[in-house]
């Protein structure tokens, strides 16, 4: 552990809710290449909500080891920007007159499984992102979307609980402080009369 005040931070790739995210923009940006007339402003606002969902959650990482509350609020941005994203889904499927995938369905139950390992990437869901039709991608992104979702929500209540318990940088830093008081106080020893006592 440092001795200093900065805890350790970054290592987003890691996290469990980017790598979701990241496939959730990516499958974003294949779906309305796809099924979107690209002078579509929803196009645009559909990338730019999965984008703000994926990069949220790095600068949050990497602002973690500065400010909790500035964490805490990125992370909750991502999870806004992904609901919103989701919605943009819904309405696809609504005003198109699909039906939307009910969470217990078999359709929604395997996209679950697919993404069940911690490991899944893209290409697990690249066939069917890439060659289903449209309403079976959106309902697919939608389920994507919800399990990134549960896990923003997982990582919001983490921070809050860590936040609680260890608080944040001020904490850290009077800790640091006291630390080095302590140490400034302790006894130094002399080599010279430590080695002269042994007789060397």
């Amino acid at each position: 552990m440092s001795k200093g005040f900065i805890p350790s931070h970054g290592g987003y790739e890691s996290l469990l809710s980017y790598k979701k995210a990241k496939i959730v923009y990516d499958g974003t940006v294949c779906f309305c290449r796809r099924f979107l007339d690209k002078r579509d402003r929803t196009v645009d606002q559909m990338i730019q909500a999965a984008r703000s969902g994926k990069q949220n959650i790095i600068e949050a990482s990497q602002a973690s080891g500065i400010s909790k509350e500035t964490e805490i609020k990125l992370v909750g941005v991502a999870r806004a920007s992904l609901e919103e994203l989701l919605e943009d889904y819904r309405d696809f499927l609504r005003t198109a007159q699909h039906p939307l995938w009910d969470k217990n369905s078999e359709e929604a139950l395997f996209v679950r499984r697919l993404g069940s390992k911690p490991d899944t990437t893209y290409e697990t869901y690249r066939t069917y992102i890439e060659t289903r039709p449209a309403p079976v991608v959106a309902n697919i992104l939608i389920c994507l979307i919800h399990q990134a979702n549960f896990l923003l929500d997982q990582q919001l209540r983490q921070l809050e609980d860590r936040f609680i318990k260890g608080g944040g940088l001020r904490e850290g830093m009077t800790k640091a402080r006291l630390r080095e008081r302590e140490r400034m106080k302790m006894p130094k020893t002399n080599p010279r009369k430590g080695n002269d006592e042994q007789g060397i």
